[in-house]
């Protein structure tokens, strides 16, 4: 489903400010048209599925003078923030016929039913009452040019819009502006020469805020409020909160200082904004490398893992870091180089002793700048909390870009715990009466996942124990050693390996049936001879290799040069070739 803003002029001749979200609160798009037919060609791609468009501007104007009931509604709520609604009425040209919002909605064909439940639908909205019920602003921002107003004020004001936007990745419906379209148009407000310059941004981040409501209305309906109805016009909005006042117009007007003190305080930091913008595109592809790197390594150790992610840290989500303040006092003097988690990869297990096999055999490939075991030092307070192993390398992968790389270790149920708590905790509205309950709670969840953990090791452990000697039924019309038969005949084999993943059990048998080997008679006879010991030794593991990493090894100082030439080690010939030199060498 797409959210669409639409921050409408009341004429052709002005730029009408568009922005898209997707389903999960990304933008997509930020721009401006000016005909109907401009706007409509620019949202055609978004609108022909599911989706929600918010329109700043009349969509029902039914009333011959003064302000609609919905207007009239919710200027007795905002008005005295500064964010009244101008009155809309027939009296006026742009009003007299169909007025400009619902021709757009028809021409693209979307219900404008605020009840409605259809899947394309649009609403009318309105930027000022949002933003104060959502950044609970004492007065709207004054980044509207009107007399007496100087450019760097309304430059202020606007960016300051930008921050409180940017800082809703981390709200209960988040909104994700990691997009260098956006990137652009700050940095297009940042450099404006003129106030007429800062208008032509000024539309679009409008529309940003209208895409937002849409998908605010459509995340958190019970905190959103719709004045007046279709037969004679409505408003939707996020609620204003309760007892929630506005600010005296002297403490107003200090904001307003206080935040252009604010911009100069944090002019190197959007410096380092920009100057991340332009290198997060590369950072992007780093991260992937990374993640590759990675996942090879974990499949060349044999160790068992459900999945290796990254990802290069978003702009709003580096912009919202490098303004951090404690005390008036900015946290990173040099962003760029001081937050190390720019480049980040994650990788899941499903118990504890996979995550200390990871994070051993990370510590052997790349140089460990840090290393904090999260849940060790929870622990250490007697406590019960979150647990996650944070290991901070310099790595091959990462080194075009001289950045160091966080990895993130955890076994599966810490990951849902982790993520859990921070969609709930961090990202929700918690009432304070609540919040002691909550605390209690989720430490006793994370006591129940580390007792899981433990069990969820020793289930393994005797089940291993337990394979040794078991035999299922092999499936006659496939010529390869069935995957579970292997996988109970290399429990008995190797009694001290570790179990690996499940596709790499199907994946050795498809290498074995290239030996020629068809059958676990034929596999017990060939590896009979083979010393395992003594090749652990000579490969000088430092952690425990799995149960396949272990017939890998068998198989290749078996056969040798024959092993590297199948067809299924193409791939890996040359890590290979350096592992049989460490036999041959010993």
């Amino acid at each position: 489903m797409h959210f669409v803003g639409v921050d409408l002029a009341w004429g052709d001749r002005k730029p009408t400010g568009l922005a898209v979200l997707d389903d999960g609160g990304r933008l997509l798009r930020v721009t401006a048209a000016d005909t109907d037919e401009a706007i409509g060609a620019e949202l055609a791609p978004y609108v022909d599925g599911a989706c929600l468009v918010a329109v700043d501007a009349p969509l029902v104007v039914t009333n011959a003078s003064g302000n609609r009931p919905c207007e009239a509604a919710l200027n007795r709520d905002f008005a005295k923030f500064d964010a009244g609604a101008h009155p809309s009425n027939t009296r006026k040209a742009e009003f007299r016929d169909e007025p400009r919002g619902a021709r757009l909605a028809r021409a693209l064909g979307l219900d404008i039913d605020p009840a409605s439940t259809a899947k394309r639908r649009a609403i009318e909205v309105y930027p000022h009452p949002a933003t104060v019920a959502l950044f609970r602003l004492g007065r709207t921002l004054k980044y509207k040019n009107k007399p007496g107003r100087s450019l760097d004020q309304l430059r202020g004001e606007l960016l300051s819009l930008v921050h409180h936007l940017e800082g809703l990745s981390d709200a209960a419906t988040p909104l994700l502006l990691d997009h260098p379209d956006w990137a652009a148009l700050v940095g297009r407000i940042e450099q404006a020469r003129t106030k007429a310059d800062l208008r032509r941004c000024e539309d679009p981040v409008d529309a940003v805020v209208c895409a937002y409501v849409a998908l605010f209305a459509e995340r958190e309906p019970q905190q959103t409020t719709t004045y007046g109805d279709l037969e004679r016009g409505y408003i939707v909005t996020p609620t204003l909160p309760p007892g929630h006042r506005p600010a005296p117009r002297q403490a107003a007007a200090e904001a307003a200082q206080d935040r252009a003190e604010q911009q100069r305080v944090e002019e190197g930091a959007s410096d380092a904004v920009q100057a991340y913008a332009r290198l997060q595109p590369s950072l992007r592809e780093v991260t992937e490398r990374c993640v590759a790197a990675v996942t090879e390594a974990l499949d060349e150790a044999g160790i068992n893992y459900l999945s290796v992610s990254g990802r290069a840290k978003s702009v709003a989500s580096f912009a919202a870091k490098a303004a951090r303040q404690i005390d008036g006092t900015p946290v990173f003097t040099d962003p760029l180089r001081e937050i190390t988690d720019q480049i980040g990869v994650r990788v899941i297990t499903y118990l504890q002793p996979d995550v200390t096999a990871v994070a051993g055999l990370l510590a052997e490939q790349a140089t460990v700048l840090d290393d904090r075991d999260m849940g060790r030092e929870t622990a250490s307070e007697g406590r019960f909390g979150y647990s996650s192993r944070h290991l901070l390398l310099e790595m091959d992968a990462a080194r075009a870009v001289r950045l160091p790389v966080q990895v993130q270790i955890r076994t599966v149920l810490q990951h849902a715990w982790a993520e859990f708590e921070h969609d709930i905790r961090y990202k929700g509205t918690i009432p304070a009466e609540h919040v002691p309950d909550l605390d209690r709670r989720f430490t006793l969840a994370a006591g129940l996942l580390e007792l899981a953990d433990r069990e969820f090791s020793e289930i393994r452990d005797r089940l291993q124990a337990g394979m040794s000697g078991q035999r299922p039924e092999a499936d006659r019309a496939d010529p390869r050693i069935g995957a579970q038969e292997l996988a109970a005949f290399l429990a008995g084999q190797y009694a001290d390996a570790s179990w690996s993943r499940t596709d790499h059990y199907a994946w050795i048998s498809g290498l074995l049936l290239e030996l020629g080997v068809t059958s676990l008679t034929e596999l017990t006879d060939l590896l009979r001879p083979v010393d395992s010991e003594a090749i652990n030794e000579r490969l000088g593991y430092k952690h425990p290799p799995s149960a396949v990493r272990r017939l890998d090894d068998a198989l290749l100082s078996v056969f040798g040069e024959k092993y590297l030439a199948l067809h299924g080690n193409e791939h890996r010939e040359n890590l290979l070739r350096t592992r049989l030199e460490k036999m041959r060498s010993a």
